[in-house]
């Protein structure tokens, strides 16, 4: 039931948000229809909780991520997850399953259509009734191709005044890209000379949030995901919403409270849901968009996975350990959403007040020499910074300057999942590094696109033929990555909110404690980071504690030995 308190809430939001660009009036007639939304809501829907434990692990594809040419493919991955993944995962992020012009699903055309060669909404339910399903809001942008557009530029709803248009004055001198080409594209509408806002690519065009019948369409298209199943939110490009003449227009006041009011909203919805903030940004602006507790319930932790392979690369433990020591523990509700890799590359931006320019250089060095491509981002003085290095995470931890032929490329794979899996928070795994991918060079040299390289389709008989046979590259991979996940949905020390305490054991080692919320259990997790044999001076009352991914552990004179490149979990029950 929404009480008067949340909506004296809604209504301070949409003030704060519109008071400066819309009447009272309109202001009531958004408030009021808001309110119409979310009672609505409730009358058709039961009251359902959200249920976040230990259990909870995430698994990153696309619609197509499994295909068949004999049915629609949403059908082909359901039938390969029951087979496969359903004992390890219980929460399946589609990335954008729309119709779309580019930028594999990120270019929507239609929020209320699914692909056709994918599947349809029932496909989607179906697999919602025994899963949790997480989708894009793509809501920075819409496709130059979409109805929207179309609408735009007849001055036809709905469409109409929903592309952010700037005219000459305004001031982008200090505009934070996120990419390289032309911000602006000048173009004749309605007998007047404007320019349309391109975050992204020319074929991406900014939506204004100024018009509030923008952001209600982005609350019935979230209401429409319910209804159809989804009830996690991944919020894409989020930070780039609003702008303002003579600022960075990036995470800006009205950005912020944009979330709050979609927090607000959702918090009075029968059918529990989770907002999730996709902001790739240095690790203090990352860190604000879990506010006060009142917005993303997720954020993804996007300092993990350049910190985590930087320090496998190099065998030192230094910059992660620095970073794990300062990282934030977590109120109850708030979770990091941990990854290596996603079906982008590894983002550099989150690396920015940690890694010096001369670390920084050698990290770029040593991943090009592993077959990375770069992605950059145009930076005030018109030159480029890296944005992203797009490579798998295979390729990644292939090789380094230590083992460069590549002897140690499985345990250095497996480990850096290892901590990724136990770390405080939800383990995100992309579907490709359960298989450990390399980079799919055939597509690259077909499309061009950096990020093609980490975006490999597999046949269903092919992929199930591999994991078949148990000693395929496929299946061991497979195997060594969902039995870790299978310990760690037993553990009550890996809940989300478990406490996390750093361990400092050396730079070749990284380590941290996880503490059950009722203090019942300890998990000790140590890995070394190296390819020498390392010793680590371990407390005697670890000595009898139980090792939960391996052999027993072997102690000589009071130390540790750790093989090179081993992870152990080590629990007191």
């Amino acid at each position: 039931m929404l009480t008067q308190k949340d909506q004296k809430k809604i209504r301070l939001k949409l003030n704060n948000i519109f008071k400066l660009y819309s009447s009272k009036k309109d202001i009531d007639n958004f408030e009021n229809e808001i309110v119409h939304i979310i009672k609505k809501f409730n009358q058709n829907n039961p009251k359902k909780k959200k249920n976040i434990s230990e259990e909870t692990s995430l698994i990153i594809c696309y619609g197509d991520s499994v295909y068949s040419n004999k049915k629609s493919s949403i059908k082909v991955f359901q039938n390969f997850f029951q087979k496969k993944l359903k004992k390890y995962f219980n929460t399946i992020h589609f990335l954008p399953f729309y119709p779309s012009s580019s930028d594999s699903g990120f270019a929507v055309k239609d929020h209320y259509k699914i692909e056709n060669k994918l599947g349809n909404w029932s496909d989607i339910k179906k697999i919602s009734k025994s899963n949790n399903i997480m989708a894009d809001v793509v809501i920075n942008h819409s496709s130059a191709r979409g109805l929207w557009f179309r609408n735009f530029l007849k001055n036809k709803k709905p469409g109409k005044d929903y592309f952010l248009k700037v005219d000459s004055k305004f001031d982008t001198s200090k505009v934070i890209r996120p990419r390289d080409h032309r911000l602006l594209k000048r173009i004749n509408i309605f007998n007047k000379k404007e320019y349309l806002w391109r975050t992204f690519s020319a074929d991406q065009l900014d939506l204004n949030f100024k018009n509030p019948s923008v952001l209600l369409r982005f609350i019935k298209i979230m209401i429409n995901l319910i209804n159809h199943g989804v009830t996690v939110f991944r919020l894409d490009a989020i930070a780039y919403l609003w702008k303002e003449s003579g600022t960075k227009c990036i995470n800006l006041k009205q950005t912020h409270e944009i979330i709050k009011l979609l927090r607000i909203i959702c918090s009075n919805l029968n059918v529990g849901t989770i907002i999730v903030t996709e902001t790739n940004l240095p690790e203090k602006e990352n860190l604000s968009y879990f506010g006060k507790s009142d917005e993303a319930q997720w954020i993804y932790n996007f300092s993990l996975p350049p910190l985590l392979i930087h320090a496998f690369l190099f065998e030192n433990s230094s910059y992660l350990n620095q970073w794990s020591r300062k990282l934030p523990i977590t109120k109850k509700g708030n979770c990091y959403l941990n990854f290596i890799s996603s079906h982008d590359g590894i983002g550099i931006r989150p690396t920015e007040g940690i890694f010096n320019k001369k670390i920084l250089n050698n990290f770029l060095k040593r991943l090009k020499k592993n077959g990375s491509k770069f992605s950059y981002r145009k930076v005030k003085d018109k030159s480029k910074k890296v944005y992203e290095a797009n490579i798998t995470v295979f390729d990644a931890l292939k090789k380094s300057d230590y083992d460069p032929k590549g002897k140690f490329f499985l345990e250095r794979y497996i480990s850096a999942h290892s901590i990724m899996i136990s770390f405080e928070g939800i383990p995100a795994v992309y579907f490709n590094s359960l298989f450990g991918k390399s980079n799919d060079e055939a597509k690259y040299i077909i499309t061009g696109n950096n990020r093609d390289v980490n975006r490999y389709k597999w046949n269903y008989k092919n992929i199930s033929k591999k994991l078949d046979n148990k000693n395929s590259k496929q299946s061991i991979f497979y195997q060594k990555i969902s039995s870790l996940l299978s310990v760690k949905r037993k553990q009550k020390a890996f809940h989300p909110n478990a406490l996390r305490q750093n361990v400092n054991l050396g730079s070749k080692i990284f380590s941290f404690k996880r503490i059950s919320i009722k203090k019942k259990q300890t998990i000790i997790c140590i890995t070394n980071l190296s390819s020498k044999f390392q010793k680590a001076k371990l407390n005697r009352i670890y000595h009898n504690w139980k090792n939960l991914i391996g052999p027993k552990i072997e102690i000589r004179n009071k130390l540790l030995i750790l093989k090179p490149f081993e992870t152990i979990w080590l629990s007191n029950k």
